[in-house]
């Protein structure tokens, strides 16, 4: 007797969760795109800190830096979608916010007469990423943590994130909203 109450309780569950808007795969296959993952965000991040890493060699080497980093702006960030991009970066405090490409570009490798020396060309070994957490649904992902910036000395540099993520029309991740800072310090 007991199975028959369980399969109606088990249908009845999921038409509530049906009545109130499903879930995130539901969602994406009625949009037609596929739900974000977890896994696609820290892939992403993986690849943005690479692109960070490469930055910084391809200045070192001297390179054509604006270039490298023009690739990864265009890889990563919904510049070239016509998003709107809420992007604080770290080292900021005149123009703190970098609502498009050239400032974007500018906080990655400076501008001469700005506050902007180049974050990414420090140069850096390498990105670590911890996540505190990961929130996805169908068209979109936040992430929350801190990644650590290894320098050429070996010392890590630990700052605070925010990312969102959205689907470019490739189907690619790209980052709509990009915040970080360095920890608080009482000093």
């Amino acid at each position: 007797m007991n199975k028959f109450v369980m399969i109606p309780a088990v249908a009845a569950a999921s038409l509530t969760l049906a009545a109130c808007g499903g879930d995130a795969t539901t969602a994406a296959v009625e949009t037609g795109t596929t739900a974000i993952t977890a896994e696609e965000v820290a892939a992403a991040q993986q690849g943005w800190g690479e692109g960070i890493v490469k930055i910084g060699a391809v200045h070192s080497e001297g390179g054509d830096v604006a270039q490298a980093a023009t690739d990864h702006i265009n890889t990563f960030y919904a510049y070239e979608d016509g998003e709107e991009i809420l992007f604080k970066p770290t080292l900021a405090a005149e123009d703190q916010f970098r609502g498009d490409f050239d400032g974007a570009l500018s906080y990655f490798i400076g501008t001469e007469g700005t506050e902007d020396g180049g974050f990414a060309i420090a140069p850096y070994t390498a990105v670590r990423w911890e996540n505190e957490g990961t929130i996805t649904d169908a068209d979109s992902a936040l992430a929350m943590g801190n990644y650590y910036f290894t320098g050429t000395d070996g010392n890590e540099t630990k700052v605070e994130y925010t990312f969102g993520y959205t689907r470019n029309d490739d189907g690619e991740l790209v980052i709509n909203l990009h915040h970080s800072s360095l920890p608080f310090s009482a000093e």
